[in-house]
C-alpha cells in the first residue's frame, strides 16, 4: 500500500490588496485583517449580508485555471461568531454553472470561535468508485461533503465560491491560505475486518473481538441503570399530561393552539423516532475487492453475510455484496444475534427516549408491544408514470391510470394485514419523496403539468385528464389560445407532446395549478380510501414530501390525517414553513440528520457537523425547533446505524448518520443529546418556548 503524500500550490494568502482583484463580493463585505491569519500576517474577513438567498465570496479566473492533477481545494476558516455557521463551496467549470450543472458543490459547518482547515474534493467523482465520499486528504483536514456528484473539467475551472444561505442577520467568516492539494492517495485496503476505515484511529474504534464484546457488557449495565425517561408512560406518551379520550388507537387532536398525537390510552404523544432500524446495508464487493483488507472465505461462518444486489445508480449495476453491520452483530451477540440484537435495540430506544420506530425498519417490529412504530408501504408495479423534472427516485405515479389503484392495493394490503388492529401502530407512510415538483416556473411548482403535456394522450391517462379539464373550462380551442397566448389549431393538436409559449400567462399558471391539485387529490384519495378499507383506525401519515408544490400539499391536507415532510436543515425554520399555518394540520418530519468526519467516515450526509460533539448539539437544536412549532407532532431521525464505509449498494451513500457505528457501537454524544432532549420534550412542548 502506498503511503499518502500531499503537495500544495498556494492560490491566495491575502497578504496584499492585489490578491482581491480576483474576488467578487456578492452581497458580502470584504476587508483584510490580521485576525484569524494562518499563512502570513493577514487574512480575508467576509461579512455575509442577509438580503439575498446566496451571499457569497467568489473568485473568478481571468482565463480558465488548469487544476489537473490536484485532488482538493483547501482553505483555512475561522468563525468569530458565537454560533455555528453552515457554509457551502462551489467550483464551476463553465460560466453557465447554476448550482446543479457545470459545477460541483458541497456543504459543511464550523463551530463558534473555531479555526478549521477544510478541503473540497476536486478529483474523480466519488460515485465512479461506488460511494458518495472518499477518504480524507491528509491529517487535520475536514473534507467537505459533496452533494452533487458531477465530474469537473479540471482543465477549465472558471470560478469558485464560499457561500452561505439567507439568514436573518449578518454572519462573518475569516478565510486564509486558499490552496490546491496534490495527492497520490490509493483506495487499496481502506476497510478493515470490522468495516471501519483502516488508515486512522479515533475514539471508539473497535480493535478486537474482545473489545467489541466488552462494550456490549458495559452498555447493558448503562441501559439497566437508565431504562427510560421518568415522564414517559408505556407508549412513550406524556405520563403527567392531561387525560384525553382513549380510543385504543393513535389519533390527532388540537389542544389549545397546538396539534398533538394522542396515544391509545388518551395521553398526549409527541413522536421522536428513528428510521432504518434493521440489520444494516450491504456494500458492493464486485470489482472493488482491493478496498477490503479482510473478507470471509466461502463456507466460513461469517460468509453468510454475502449477498447479491442491484443498484439504482453508480458504476456497479449488480454484483456480490457484503453486510459488515450484520457480520458485526453476529460477532457481538453470537449465532442467535437477530433476537438478541432486537432485544438490545428495544432497550436502547427506550433508554435514549425514542418512542417511535420509524420508516424502513424491520417488519419484525410490527406488534412488538413495547415501542410504537410506523407502517411502511410503497406503491409498486407496472402502471403509467408522469415526469416532473426532478424524478430522482423515478417518475411520478399516474393516479388516473386504473392500474395504479390495483397496484396500490396489492402493495398496501400485505402491510395492512400485519398491523391491522394493533394499538402500537402509529399509522401508515405510503411512498416517499415522490416527484411532485420539478421543472418550470415558480420553483418547479407546475412540474407535473409540464410533464403531462410532454406525453402523448394515447399513452397517458394523466394527459387525457388534463385535456378534459381544459376542454371543460374553455370549451373552444380559441378561448384556450387567448388565455395562454398560444396558437393551437385544434384540441387534437394537444394530444401529442405539446410545445408551450415561452411566456407563461396568469391563466396558464392557474390551469397548471388546478391540474396539479386534481392530480394530487386523485393520488391521495386513492391511498386514503384503500387505507380506510384495509386498516381502519390507523392514521394516514402522507408521503413524506421532499420535492413538493403548494398544490400537492394542499391536496394532502384535505385527505391525509397527518402531513409529512423530510426536512434536512440545521433546524426547522418556522418562517420557511409559514405557508402551512393556514392549513392548520398536524405535521410530522419523516427524515432529518447530521453527520461529521471525525470518527473515520467519508461523508457527512445532507447536513454537515464539524465533529460529534457539534452533531449532538445540532440534534438538540433541531428537535427543540420542532417542539416549538404548534403544527408539528414529531420528527424521525434518518437513520439508526452508519451507512457502509464504501457505500450502500442502492446508491453509494456512505454517510455518518447513525446513532450507532458500523460495529453497533453507540455514539455517546448522540445518546446523551437524545436523552437530554427527549426527557424535557413534553415540558418544552407545552411551554411553547
Amino acid at each position: 500500500m502506498r503511503k499518502l503524500q500531499i503537495t500544495m500550490k498556494l492560490l491566495f494568502s491575502f497578504e496584499n490588496e492585489g490578491e482581491l482583484a480576483a474576488a467578487t463580493a456578492n452581497h458580502t463585505r470584504l476587508r483584510l485583517t490580521a485576525r484569524g491569519a494562518t499563512h502570513g500576517k493577514r487574512a480575508l474577513q467576509v461579512e455575509y449580508l442577509p438580503d439575498c438567498d446566496w451571499p457569497n465570496l467568489m473568485f473568478r479566473a481571468p482565463s480558465p485555471w488548469d487544476w489537473r492533477g490536484y485532488a482538493g481545494l483547501a482553505f483555512d476558516l475561522y468563525n468569530p461568531m458565537r454560533e455555528p455557521v453552515q457554509f457551502g463551496v462551489r467550483v464551476d467549470d463553465d460560466p453557465r454553472a447554476d448550482g446543479t450543472n457545470h459545477c460541483r458543490q458541497g456543504t459543511s459547518t464550523i463551530p463558534p470561535h473555531t479555526r478549521m482547515r477544510f478541503v473540497f474534493p476536486l478529483g474523480r467523482n466519488p460515485m465512479d468508485f461506488g460511494m458518495r465520499g472518499l477518504p480524507p486528504l491528509g491529517k487535520n483536514l475536514t473534507r467537505i461533503g459533496v452533494v452533487n456528484m458531477g465530474n469537473l473539467r479540471l482543465e477549465h475551472i472558471v470560478a469558485f465560491q464560499i457561500f452561505l444561505w439567507r439568514g436573518d442577520k449578518s454572519r462573518t467568516l475569516i478565510v486564509d491560505n486558499i490552496r490546491l492539494l496534490e495527492s497520490n492517495e490509493s483506495l487499496e485496503g481502506i476497510v478493515d475486518e470490522f468495516g471501519q476505515y483502516a488508515r486512522d484511529d479515533w475514539q471508539g474504534k473497535i480493535r478486537s473481538l474482545s473489545h467489541l464484546r466488552r462494550l456490549r457488557t458495559l452498555e447493558l449495565r448503562e441501559l439497566e441503570r437508565l431504562p427510560a425517561p421518568d415522564d414517559f408512560d408505556e407508549y412513550g406518551a406524556w405520563r403527567s399530561g392531561p387525560q384525553l379520550k382513549a380510543t385504543g388507537y393513535f389519533r390527532t387532536e388540537k389542544v389549545g393552539d397546538r396539534w398533538w398525537l394522542v396515544a391509545p390510552n388518551g395521553r398526549l404523544f409527541f413522536s421522536v423516532g428513528i428510521d432504518c432500524v434493521h440489520y444494516g446495508d450491504a456494500t458492493f464487493i464486485t470489482g472493488r475487492e482491493y478496498m477490503f483488507r479482510w473478507l470471509p472465505r466461502e463456507g466460513e461462518p461469517l460468509a453468510k453475510h454475502y449477498g447479491q444486489a442491484t443498484a439504482l445508480m453508480g458504476p456497479i449495476k449488480e454484483g456480490k455484496c457484503y453486510n459488515f453491520y450484520a457480520a458485526n452483530l453476529e460477532r457481538k451477540y453470537g449465532a442467535e444475534y437477530p433476537a438478541l440484537w432486537r432485544e438490545q435495540t428495544l432497550k436502547r430506544l427506550r433508554s435514549w427516549g425514542f418512542n417511535t420506530i420509524g420508516n424502513w425498519s424491520l417488519w419484525e417490529w410490527h406488534r412488538n408491544g413495547q415501542i410504537p412504530y410506523v407502517a411502511t408501504a410503497g406503491v409498486w408495479g407496472e402502471h403509467k408514470r408522469v415526469p416532473s423534472g426532478s424524478d430522482y427516485w423515478g417518475k411520478m405515479h399516474d393516479p388516473f391510470d386504473p392500474q395504479f389503484a390495483v397496484n396500490a392495493r396489492a402493495s398496501i394490503e400485505p402491510v395492512a394485514q400485519r398491523v391491522k388492529g394493533d394499538p402500537w401502530c402509529l399509522g401508515f407512510f405510503v411512498d416517499n419523496e415522490l416527484s411532485w415538483a420539478g421543472q418550470g416556473e415558480e420553483g418547479g411548482r407546475y412540474g407535473l403539468a409540464y410533464g403531462a403535456l410532454s406525453l402523448h394522450a394515447d399513452d397517458s391517462p394523466a394527459k387525457r385528464a388534463f385535456l378534459e379539464q381544459l376542454r371543460t373550462k374553455y370549451g373552444t380551442i380559441q378561448r384556450l389560445n387567448e388565455a395562454w397566448g398560444a396558437n393551437y389549431p385544434s384540441w387534437d393538436a394537444l394530444r401529442p407532446p405539446v410545445s408551450l409559449p415561452a411566456t407563461a400567462t396568469q391563466a396558464r399558471q392557474q390551469d397548471f395549478s388546478a391540474f396539479v391539485r386534481a392530480f394530487a387529490r386523485k393520488y391521495f384519495q386513492t391511498i386514503r380510501d384503500l387505507l380506510r378499507q384495509l386498516a381502519p383506525n390507523h392514521l394516514y401519515l402522507g408521503c413524506r414530501f421532499a420535492w413538493y408544490s403548494l398544490d400537492a400539499v394542499q391536496a394532502a391536507a384535505e385527505l391525509c390525517d397527518v402531513l409529512s415532510f423530510n426536512i434536512y436543515a440545521p433546524k426547522l425554520d418556522h418562517s420557511a414553513y409559514s405557508f402551512l399555518v393556514p392549513l392548520d394540520k398536524p405535521i410530522i418530519i419523516g427524515e432529518f440528520h447530521f453527520g461529521a468526519l471525525d470518527r473515520g467516515m467519508f461523508h457527512t450526509g445532507l447536513v454537515a457537523a464539524p465533529n460529534q460533539r457539534e452533531r449532538a448539539r445540532m440534534y438538540e437544536t433541531y428537535v427543540n425547533s420542532v417542539l416549538d412549532h404548534p403544527l408539528f407532532v414529531g420528527c424521525h431521525w434518518f437513520q439508526y446505524m452508519d451507512q457502509p464505509l464504501t457505500g450502500r449498494t442502492l446508491d453509494g451513500e456512505n454517510y455518518n448518520i447513525g446513532f450507532v457505528t458500523i460495529t453497533d457501537t453507540p455514539y455517546p454524544e448522540m445518546v446523551a443529546a437524545a436523552r437530554k432532549t427527549h426527557t424535557a420534550m413534553y415540558r418544552r412542548r407545552t411551554r411553547g418556548r
